[in-house]
């Protein structure tokens, strides 16, 4: 097999060898668990994302399934039955099976078990593909009912990219430019209990730019949950940036850890409970139903746009 292997080199505990595909413009390294993006580097070995520092956070790049974001109490309600389930889910926290790899192209695997099915009761499949072609990194998510009832879930993307990016240039001179207008207001998370608090706040777009500063984060993530672009621009204006396509998330986090040197970009299909929520998760803002059989695909694409 051409695809390679190394060890982690981050604190974090490492239960596998990280997968590493290359293209000619970029290399990425996918640890088995989570089926997590764990480094992104240009063709010169430049960092693409976060340094991880565990004085702010250790993640890389989560895959949130069946939920994103918190859960009333931790827990959720089909129709009379009750059931615990922590933030984001539980494939964040998962070992995924490698099912195929080459050069540049990885395909990741995770199935119900008797654990996931004490939490949540259905048989589902996650596949997590990985592609690079040429300056783009490819990732598409497939989920799959395998079971004989309707599959209510939600999915996200939470990958932390580097803040400032590599290429010159203060982290508050970067900018994210949206591929529409977005005059909409954003949603703010309620401290106390991380749900989606009632009254919507004024959004920071300006057109289609964000300039996001340390201070936007102090009271946690910018929730966009009606959101009009599914592409945007991230980087230094004029230097190289980075492209990202999400065309299958209605909806976007940014979020980070003030001072820390990444800012998550996180497309999402689902969000947290709204505060006072209490019906059927099936019926939760955000959350689709597969019917028996049928599969859902959600994509992000990230590319390097040089300047």
């Amino acid at each position: 097999m051409r695809w390679s292997r190394r060890r982690p080199s981050s604190g974090r505990s490492c239960v596998a060898d990280l997968v590493t595909l290359r293209s000619d413009a970029l290399t990425a390294s996918i640890h088995p668990l989570g089926a997590e993006l764990w480094s992104l580097r240009d063709a010169e070995g430049r960092e693409l994302m976060t340094d991880a520092d565990p004085a702010f956070w250790a993640g890389h790049a989560p895959l949130l399934f069946p939920i994103v974001g918190a859960l009333a109490g931790d827990e959720y309600r089909l129709g009379e039955r009750h059931f615990a389930m922590p933030r984001h889910g539980f494939a964040r926290r998962s070992e995924f099976a490698l099912v195929e790899a080459d050069a540049s192209s990885a395909l990741f695997r995770l199935e119900a078990s008797e654990a996931s099915r004490a939490i949540y009761p259905f048989d589902f499949r996650l596949d997590m593909a990985f592609a690079l072609t040429g300056a783009t990194l490819a990732m598409t998510a497939t989920v799959s009912n395998r079971g004989d009832t309707p599959m209510p879930f939600s999915f996200g993307y939470h990958p932390a990219f580097a803040w400032p990016l590599p290429y010159g240039g203060a982290a508050e001179d970067h900018r994210i430019v949206f591929d529409c207008d977005e005059p909409a207001p954003i949603r703010r998370l309620d401290p106390a209990t991380g749900l989606v608090a009632p009254e919507p706040q004024p959004g920071p777009v300006e057109g289609k730019v964000y300039a996001p500063t340390y201070a936007d984060f102090e009271a946690d993530a910018l929730i966009w949950d009606e959101l009009q672009s599914r592409s945007l621009i991230y980087g230094l204006p004029g230097q190289t940036r980075l492209r990202i396509d999400f065309p299958d998330a209605p909806m976007l986090g940014i979020w980070q850890k003030p001072g820390a040197r990444f800012l998550c970009i996180e497309p999402w299909a689902g969000i947290a409970d709204p505060l006072g929520f209490t019906g059927d998760f099936a019926d939760k803002p955000g959350v689709m139903t597969l019917a028996p059989d049928a599969q859902q695909r959600l994509r992000m694409d990230v590319t390097l746009l040089e300047s």
